[in-house]
Order: structure tokens, then sequence, then C-alpha cells
């Protein structure tokens, strides 16, 4: 099983004490979002996940003790740094903070096992595709030589975004394809491989790889691990990911990025952060007695048990 640590929340940079107790203990729970009263229970022991998957804008509150996870699972880490300032991202770091912290991380786990995100891409009057350009080069300057890709995606254009970004423009093919160009002319000059994110076609003609975020493939090769070939399907639609288990919750993020479609309203967040209790197996509250417990599936993708390979199977 892969555990992923970031896709409905930002566990990282706002619930890290509550990660590293749940590891110590062994075991965490997970709501399903589809059937909120159905409730998995996940071993968190080595032998039983595979590799974990982490996501965060800050990395800050668990350097110093990161090394509790990585020493004992297969690990891959996603860091988002964009072009936003506090009107769209309001409690993340600056960016002079979010590249030193970057760097920081890229020493301690190795660039092989970092991607830089730089999405959602979106435009606005004060983000217009030139404010773009001129940041990501200033970025992949900085943080080129830590990190082994950058990803970017496009904004989804839901309802409750467009309400939060007043003089959001909606992006058009010919924006989306003057904005891949751009990316791609830049990340070419500092040699970074870029890949665009979910089902976009046709950015292939610009150098940018179509592929999953998160691949057996890649985590094999930076884990030092064989994986069995198994279909990637994704966590949501056009996803070419593998498969993964998120032990997060939505409407949770206190950092309340206004592009975010995993907070539909602030209001929901300041209740689930209040209802957070870090001694609770549940990221957000605790089980009901009207909740049923389910054992989760933790199907390993390994080969060979995971064992490491050696010079004799090289």
């Amino acid at each position: 099983m892969i555990l992923n640590v970031g896709l409905r929340t930002d566990i990282v940079n706002h619930y890290s004490d509550w990660l590293f107790r749940r590891f110590r203990e062994g075991f965490v729970y997970s709501r399903n979002p589809l059937f909120p009263m159905r409730v998995n229970s996940y071993d968190l022991s080595p032998d039983e996940i595979d590799a974990v998957s982490f996501c965060s804008k800050n990395y800050t509150p668990v350097m110093s003790r990161l090394h509790e996870i990585t020493d004992r699972f297969r690990t891959y880490f996603f860091y988002t740094v964009t072009a936003y300032e506090e009107d769209l991202e309001p409690n993340i770091p600056p960016i002079e903070e979010s590249v030193r912290t970057l760097k920081e991380l890229s020493k301690l786990v190795g660039r092989e096992k970092l991607a830089w995100r730089y999405d959602p891409v979106l435009l606005t009057s004060k983000y217009t595709a030139e404010r773009h350009f001129e940041t990501f080069e200033r970025l992949c300057e900085e943080i080129s030589p830590y990190v082994s890709k950058c990803i970017f995606s496009f904004v989804e254009m839901f309802v409750s975004i467009e309400k939060n970004i007043k003089d959001l423009i909606p992006l058009k093919s010919e924006s989306k394809h003057f904005l891949a160009r751009g990316f791609a002319k830049i990340a070419e000059k500092y040699d970074l491989p870029l890949q665009i994110c979910c089902a976009e076609n046709g950015f292939d003609v610009y150098g940018i790889k179509q592929e999953g975020c998160l691949t057996l493939e890649t985590l094999g090769e930076v884990n030092n691990c064989r994986f069995r070939s198994v279909k990637h399907t994704g966590n949501k639609a056009g996803c070419r990911c593998i498969l993964s288990r998120d032990i997060g919750w939505y409407d949770s993020c206190p950092s309340k990025c206004l592009y975010c479609n995993a907070n539909r309203g602030l209001e929901d967040v300041q209740e689930n952060f209040e209802r957070h209790d870090p001694y609770s197996p549940l990221l957000i509250g605790h089980l009901k007695k009207e909740d049923t417990l389910l054992k989760g599936v933790q199907t390993s993708f390994l080969l060979h048990d995971g064992k490491q390979l050696s010079l004799f199977d090289i």
C-alpha cells in the first residue's frame, strides 16, 4: 500500500504532531469521504506500507523529526512553491523562506526523492503570464539543483474557486499552450525535467512529460526496490498516479489557499480544525458509536518482499 500524506489537507504543515504520533503508535484511522460513517484502520508498520508519499507547502514543522519516518520507510516528497502571495495563499511562508526549507529538505532526503510542484497555474490581473514566467525562472535558478523534476498543472475552474478569486481569468486552450511553452523553454534552460499533472494532452510537443506524478517506476528507482507491474488508476479522474490511501480529511486545511478545491468552505475548515485532537487515531474528531470500523485493504505492490536490490540483481 502507498500511504499518501497531503492530498486532502496539508498534514505536514498543520498536523505534524498527530502524524508522528500515528507512526509511533503504528496505526491510523481514515474516514471514507463518500461514506463518512465507514472508517478504515491502517497498519503503519514498514511491513504493511510500501512507501509514504508526502505533499506540502511547508516542511518546516517536520524537519527535525523527519528521520523518524525516513529511517524506517521508503519515501517520496512533493514540495509546492508558487508565484502567489498572501492574497491567494494567506498562511504559507514567503517564497524566500520556502526555497530555503526546500534546499534543507533536499539535503536530508536527496534530490532524487524530491519533486517541486508549481501548481496550480492560474491567471488574474495581478498574476499574469509574464509574472509567472518571471517567478518560474527565478525559482528554477534557485531550485533546479535540489530537485529531480518540476510538475505543474492548471487550475480547475470550480464554482467555489471562481467565488473566492473574483478576477480569475478562465484558461482557454491557447492560454494553456502559451504558458506551457514558456515554462518548457525556461525549464530547458536550467536542465530541469518538466512534467504536467493529470490528463492534459498535447503538451509533449514542448518536451513536457505526461505521466503520473507518483508512479511505481519512480518509487522503485529512488528507493532501490522492485514493484509489480500494476495499472495506475490514480486517485481522481484523469490522474495517472499509482493508487494510494490518504489519511487526511477535506475542509480541514488552515492554509486556506483560495484556489484549493479540497476546502469548500472556510467556516468548515475552522470547525474541523477545532475538532482536531492530536491524540485521536482520526485526523478530525473521534470514532463515533454509529461508525463502522473496518480493516483497510493494504495490498502490497512490491516484488521479492520489498528486499533491496543487491549487486547480483543489477
